[in-house]
Formats: C-alpha cells, sequence, structure tokens
C-alpha cells in the first residue's frame, strides 16, 4: 500500500513507539510485505531465520527487534514488537469506516453496468464499463474491477487475508491493506470469496473464467484466459501463469508457481511449483500419464501377489 503522501521515518517512529536507526529525515512512502517491496517502502521482520532477507531487500526502510547497522541506503526502526508496529502503521493509514448506505458514495460504476437488487460496494471501488454484478454480491473497499465483468450471485471480492501471527496467548490479527484487482472480460461464478492482498494486490487477468464455490487467497495473481473449475481453494501468493485450467476441487497450497498453458485433473493436490505446458493428476500432483501407470499397476497389485504365491509355491 502506498501512502497518500509520503511520510518521515522520524514520523512512523512517534507513531509506533520505536527508535531510528539511520535517517530519520527519509521519507516513507509505502508499506508492504516482504514478497512485495519496492524502494521507498518500509517492511519488518521479527525472526532471526529473516534478518538476511529483509536487510538485503528492495525495501528502503525495515522495523526490527534486532540492533544493527543499517545496510548502505537503508533505515531502520528498532521496535520489540515490528509486527505490532507494522499493524499500528496500517490501521493508521487505512482506516475502517462503516458503512452508511449499501452503495458508497466514494466509489464508482461504470456506464451501462447493472447492479442488481442487495450488492453491496464498499469505499473507493472503481467498477467499470459494461459490467453485470447480480444480487448479494458484496464488494469490499478499494477493489478495482475492469470492463465487461460478469459476478453471480453471493460472491465476496475483498474479504482480510487470513494472516494471523500467533501468540502465547492465541493468534493475533495482520491487517490487510491491500486490494483485489479484477482485469477485464472476467467471469466470476456464485458464491466464490477472493481476498484482498496483505498489503499488495489479489489479481484476477484478463478473460479468466471462474466458477462456483472458489476460494482465491491473498496476494494469488491469476493470469489471462485461465479456467478454473468449481470448489478449488487456491492459498495466498500464488502465481497462475496466463491460459491454465484448474478443474474440479483442486487445491493448491501458498507461494508456489502454476506454469503457463498447464492442465491440473479434479481432486488433485498442488505442494509445489509446475512447469507449464503440461497435464498433472493426483495428490500430490505429478504428469497425469505417469500418474494413471501408476494407479493401474495398483489396481494390478493382489494379481501380482498371487501369481508371486503360486510361483514360490510351485519350487
Amino acid at each position: 500500500m502506498k501512502f497518500p503522501v509520503p511520510v518521515t521515518l522520524s514520523e512512523l517512529a512517534r507513531m509506533t513507539d520505536s527508535r531510528v536507526m539511520g535517517d530519520g529525515s527519509a521519507h516513507v512512502s509505502g508499506i508492504n510485505e516482504i514478497h512485495k517491496v519496492e524502494t521507498g517502502d518500509i517492511t519488518f521482520v521479527d525472526h532471526p531465520k529473516y534478518y538476511d532477507k529483509a536487510l538485503a531487500s528492495a525495501a528502503s526502510f525495515i522495523i526490527i527487534n534486532r540492533e544493527c547497522e543499517p545496510p548502505p541506503g537503508k533505515s531502520l526502526l528498532f521496535a520489540s514488537d515490528p509486527f505490532a508496529c507494522y499493524n499500528r502503521i496500517v490501521l493508521h493509514f487505512r482506516k475502517f469506516i462503516p458503512a452508511s448506505g449499501n452503495i458508497s458514495s466514494t466509489s464508482s460504476i461504470g456506464n451501462h453496468t447493472v447492479l442488481q437488487p442487495g450488492v453491496f460496494i464498499g469505499e473507493n471501488v472503481t467498477i467499470g464499463d459494461h459490467c453485470v454484478i447480480h444480487p448479494n454480491v458484496t464488494i469490499y473497499d478499494h477493489t478495482q474491477i475492469g470492463n465487461h465483468v460478469i459476478i453471480h450471485a453471493g460472491t465476496v471480492l475483498g474479504a482480510d487475508a487470513f494472516y494471523f501471527k500467533r501468540r502465547p496467548e492465541g493468534y493475533d490479527k495482520m491487517h490487510s491493506c491491500g486490494r483485489v484487482v479484477i482485469h477485464d472480460y472476467v467471469e466470476i461464478g456464485a458464491g466464490c470469496t477472493i481476498d484482498k492482498g496483505v498489503s499488495g494486490d489479489t489479481l484476477i487477468g484478463k478473460g479468466t473464467k471462474l466458477d462456483n464455490q472458489i476460494h482465491v487467497g491473498h496476494d494469488t495473481v491469476i493470469g489471462k484466459n485461465c479456467l478454473i473449475a468449481g470448489q478449488v481453494g487456491i492459498a495466498g501468493v500464488v502465481t497462475i501463469e496466463d491460459d491454465v485450467i484448474l478443474w474440479g476441487q483442486v487445491g493448491v497450497q501458498k507461494d508456489l508457481t502454476i506454469g503457463k498453458g498447464a492442465v491440473v485433473l479434479g481432486q488433485s493436490g498442488i505442494p509445489k511449483s509446475l512447469e507449464g505446458g503440461k497435464t498433472y493428476f493426483g495428490s500430490p500432483t505429478q504428469e497425469a500419464r505417469e500418474k494413471m501407470k501408476e494407479l493401474a499397476l495398483i489396481k494390478r497389485l493382489p494379481e501380482i501377489v498371487e501369481k508371486l504365491k503360486k510361483k514360490n509355491l510351485g519350487h
């Protein structure tokens, strides 16, 4: 998320009760998770395992719970609880605004777009031209929708990311400040849920079609002209390249890439990245032809065991 106007690191230090290590007069342009950071952004790190990754990232500013010399060109905020500081910054710049009606006056609806009864549209939503939004669709704040998009009944765009930090007393929510972005000619079926990014965008590419009852996790990027069948579940921070087909009840693990033109057959489980241009099946997935051979062999096991028994008795 980019701030409305850049703020100094010293201002953020006062806001979060943290201490500047480096140049407090430097201007911070936005806040992002480590996998989304750009120059000018601030991010956080609170575990030694990720210190080096954060300090070497594109982020210009890092909230950290270790006193150290800032890397060249970067400044730090020292805090005992960087996660809590991150949340305080997010909640300051992305305040929750209770709705006063079904369609916010701050949102923009394009020409020839149809909103069926019961549609809810939050703050600062943009919907393009020639769209159809069917009954009881909920579109959370800051969602961006292109032209010629169809969204079927009961779908929810922009709910918070499912992201929590475990503490001794329970789970601490990481507050979301990202968006959902839907490109032109997308169709989304009934009862789907597409979560906003934690700090960046969850994106559905041009011409992609989603069936009913599909879940798309935070910060996932789906390419152009993909086809995703019913009850598919996609975790957060997944990259699905163009022309991918996922058939019914496929489950996709987080932090992986599915290559261009891949096809995954129904009820498969994807635990790691897949090359494009191939067909996959199974849980865990493997190339469908090899998996089918394996299953055929398993079906023959009783026959093979019986033959071995007879052969041994013969001797």
